[in-house]
């Protein structure tokens, strides 16, 4: 025999009693459950709500929740009587109360919707109207009212003439008004 030849049949031998072993070992049998055991396992199953049973397995009563009702305390809000409009040229967005911190005397018109215009995203109407409206970007701290505009932005803000809207990570956000300053409860003497 080859060398290549020898190489072959050893590692074909190796291959065959490898398999031998596998097919010598018993397989292990089980019973198949019949369509009327699952029927049967199924009717004594308790389908029902799954948080239910969260709750009586960590020792409530599913029928009684406690608490107030959430239906009553989370009403739905008015979309249009939380946002602001601005409208031009054929398009309308929406954006939060309190989103726009300038508006001069020539944009008054722009702020209300007009019959038969399209409503679009704040960033497409933004990009199509740069020319005339001013974003200021805003910290979440500042947006909360616990910190003040610069007043810097203040200044800036005074001398534009477009329409300015506060923005947070590109997208208009309500600015609170300032909070006063928490006064500290531990006076020293």
């Amino acid at each position: 025999m080859q060398p290549t030849s020898l190489t072959t049949a050893l590692g074909l031998s190796v291959m065959f009693a490898g398999v031998a072993g596998v097919l010598a070992a018993e397989p292990v049998m089980r019973d198949v459950a019949t369509h009327d055991q699952l029927v049967a396992a199924m009717r004594k199953a308790e389908p029902g709500d799954p948080m239910k049973q969260l709750a009586v397995a960590k020792g409530g009563n599913a029928a009684v929740v406690k608490g107030e009702d959430p239906s009553v305390v989370n009403k739905p809000k008015s979309l249009l009587g939380e946002s602001d409009i601005i409208s031009f040229d054929g398009l309308a967005t929406l954006v939060p109360k309190r989103a726009i911190l300038q508006i001069p005397a020539g944009y008054a018109e722009r702020i209300k919707i007009a019959p038969g215009v399209k409503i679009v995203g704040w960033a497409d109407f933004y990009a199509l109207n740069r020319g005339w409206i001013t974003t200021v970007e805003v910290s979440r701290v500042q947006a909360e009212g616990v910190q003040p505009l610069a007043e810097e932005i203040k200044k800036q803000m005074t001398k534009s003439r477009n329409l300015v809207v506060a923005t947070y990570q590109g997208g208009p956000i309500s600015l609170l008004p300032p909070k006063p300053p928490v006064e500290s409860t531990n006076k020293q003497p």
